[in-house]
């Protein structure tokens, strides 16, 4: 690649007007956020196909926890986001999509209920992490992985109050479960054994609902204020 003096010279002048663009994304995100109260955000790959066991569970987590006055918030794409903003639809709840705008696999699903586009990871990253009362976490790749683990620093290093995050999927999650506490906290005491218990692994839409609601109890107001902004979201 070819790094010349007149290409480092552009950059430089466009980075004060990125600084604008990354502050319309932090103050569009806000506005539109602000209203949203008992969220929870489900993760989970792109590419998990309608017939696999994941996806319907997905669906039927969302619908469960919408059904019950909780706003799902997902990535806004296909695969497993596709399920929970169906799954959160279909019961006639609200679901949030937080889309980033990339070259490939990311296109809006058509079951979101309010839909924000990002063109900065970090940004969106910072609404899911402010609005979210629980995060549940679905098999997936890189970015599944990635807001796992951001979470678990966030929360490790109290940056942001405790959380509820969950593991679905005993099967899929085992061996890097097994990793965490063989290598990083028994040979190489990377992290402490508290840091172990900042998750559960679930297996069930019945169990996974149970947790939630164990942990982030409802709150009446909140949920007749979901139904009002689901509305508003329709129109």
């Amino acid at each position: 690649m070819d790094y010349s003096s007149n290409y480092a010279e552009d950059f430089r002048t466009m980075d004060p007007w990125r600084v604008f663009r990354i502050m319309a994304e932090f103050v569009e995100g806000f506005e539109a956020m602000a209203q949203i109260e008992n969220g929870i955000s489900i993760f989970g790959s792109a590419r998990t196909p309608e017939t696999d066991r994941y996806y319907q569970m997905a669906s039927d987590l969302a619908g469960e926890l919408a059904m019950s006055g909780y706003t799902i918030i997902t990535g806004g794409g296909p695969g497993i986001m596709e399920a929970a903003n169906r799954g959160a639809k279909e019961t006639k709840g609200l679901s949030v999509g937080l889309n980033i705008d990339l070259p490939y696999e990311q296109k809006p699903n058509p079951y979101i209920g309010k839909l924000l586009s990002f063109r900065y990871f970090f940004c969106r990253k910072v609404m899911f992490s402010k609005y979210s009362q629980a995060i549940v976490v679905f098999p997936g790749g890189f970015g599944t992985l990635d807001e796992l683990f951001e979470h678990l620093t966030l929360v490790q290093t109290q940056k942001i109050p405790p959380l509820p995050i969950v593991l679905v999927g005993t099967d899929f999650w085992k061996d890097l479960i097994n990793w965490l506490q063989d290598q990083l906290l028994t040979r190489e005491k990377y992290i402490s054994p508290e840091d172990l218990l900042l998750y559960k692994i679930t297996d069930t839409v019945e169990e996974t609902v149970s947790v939630l609601k164990e942990w982030v109890p409802i709150k009446a107001k909140a949920k007749q204020d979901t139904v009002g902004l689901y509305k508003s979201a329709k129109r």
